[in-house]
C-alpha cells in the first residue's frame, strides 16, 4: 500500500510538472517529467514484485495458519473495486487534446531567414532575407532547421501521443497489479476453503508477482531508453532510407554526426552536419531535409551546413 500510494503521488507530481512552461535554465520545459514518472513507477512495481515473491517463498517454505472464512467476500469486494477503477481509467479518461496543431520550422543559411509555421492543417509562410549574413574564410557556414512542438495530447491510454501517457501508463499497471492481487487472493481463497490446499496461497502470490514484474518490463525499458537518449526504436528502419536520401540531393557531399533522441513520448528530436558544395543552394537543402525527416516522424531537427573548400 506504500508503494502503491507513493508511486501514485509520483504520477500525479509529474502530470503537474510537465505542463510548467520552459524557462532559461529548462528550455526544453518539463515535458520529461512524465518520464522519470514512468521509470519510478517502475521501479515501485518491481519492488513490490519482488516483496510478494518473497512473502510467497516464505509462506510456501513455513505455511502460516490462514483464516480463509473472511478472505473470499474480501477480495472478491477489492476485486470489484480495481475492475471498477479499470472501468473509469479507460472510458473516463476520455480527457481532451489540443487541436491547434501549431508548428512552426526555421531555417537559417548565409544570413537569410526563412519561417513557416502552421495552424490545424492551415499553413502559411514568410521569408525575410538579410543583408549582413557571415562566412568564415576556410568555406564553412553554418546552417539550421527546426520544428517547435509541444508534448500535448490526449489524456487516454489508448492512441496518447501526449507527454502523460507514461504517467497513465504506470498508474494503469497498478491498478492491474491490485486487480491481479485480487484475483490471486480469489483463487487461493477457494482452493483453501474447499480443498485445504494452504500452499495455494503463496503459490498465488509468486505467480502474481512474476506476472507483475514482466509486465512492468516494456515501462522500464521505454523510460531507460529515452533516459539514456536512444535513438527511438520507431525510427531505426527508417533513419537510414533518410540519411541515403539526404545524401542524394544535389549539391550534398556527405552526411555526418546524425544524433537522434526522444523528448518526451513520440516527440522526437535530431541533430546532424552536412557537408555541401560551394555553390549548392543550401535554402533548398535544408527544406528538402527537413521535409524528408519530418515525413519519418522527426519534430524538431538541427542542421549544420558544413561548405566544402573550393
Amino acid at each position: 500500500m506504500f508503494f502503491d500510494c507513493t508511486a501514485l503521488l509520483a504520477g500525479l507530481a509529474a502530470s503537474v510538472i510537465s505542463k510548467w512552461r520552459s524557462n532559461d535554465a529548462f528550455s526544453y520545459g518539463y515535458v520529461r517529467a512524465e518520464v522519470l514518472a514512468g521509470f519510478v513507477n517502475g521501479l515501485f512495481l518491481i519492488f513490490t514484485a519482488f516483496f510478494i515473491f518473497s512473502e510467497g517463498v516464505e509462506r510456501a517454505l513455513e505455511p502460516p495458519d490462514v483464516h480463509h472464512e473472511r478472505l473470499l467476500p474480501v477480495s472478491i469486494l477489492g476485486f470489484i473495486v480495481n475492475l471498477i477503477g479499470i472501468f473509469v481509467f479507460q472510458h473516463g479518461g476520455h480527457g481532451h487534446s489540443h487541436g491547434s496543431g501549431h508548428e512552426h520550422s526555421h531555417s537559417l543559411f548565409n544570413g537569410g531567414l526563412s519561417h513557416g509555421h502552421s495552424h490545424g492543417g492551415h499553413g502559411h509562410s514568410h521569408e525575410h532575407k538579410q543583408v549582413h549574413g557571415h562566412t568564415h574564410d576556410h568555406g564553412h557556414s553554418h546552417g539550421h532547421a527546426h520544428g517547435q512542438d509541444y508534448c500535448h495530447g490526449d489524456h487516454s491510454l489508448e492512441g496518447m501521443t501526449g507527454s502523460s501517457k507514461q504517467i497513465l501508463q504506470g498508474v494503469f499497471l497498478h491498478i492491474v497489479a491490485d486487480t491481479l492481487g485480487s484475483i490471486g487472493v480469489i483463487i487461493s481463497a477457494i482452493l483453501m476453503q474447499n480443498y485445504g490446499l494452504m500452499i495455494a496461497d503463496p503459490i498465488c502470490s509468486m505467480l502474481i508477482a512474476l506476472l507483475i514484474g514482466v509486465s512492468i518490463v516494456p515501462l522500464l525499458k521505454e523510460s531507460i531508453g529515452i533516459l539514456m537518449q536512444r535513438t527511438p526504436p520507431s525510427l531505426e528502419n527508417a533513419l537510414p532510407q533518410c540519411y541515403q536520401r539526404v545524401q542524394q540531393l544535389q549539391g550534398v557531399y556527405s552526411l555526418h554526426d546524425p544524433h537522434f533522441w526522444t523528448l518526451c513520448t513520440d516527440v522526437y528530436i535530431g541533430t546532424l552536419k552536412l557537408l555541401v558544395a560551394p555553390d549548392a543552394d543550401g535554402r533548398w537543402i535544408l527544406s528538402q531535409t527537413h521535409n524528408i525527416f519530418t515525413q519519418a516522424g522527426v519534430r524538431q531537427l538541427y542542421i549544420q551546413i558544413d561548405v566544402a573548400a573550393m
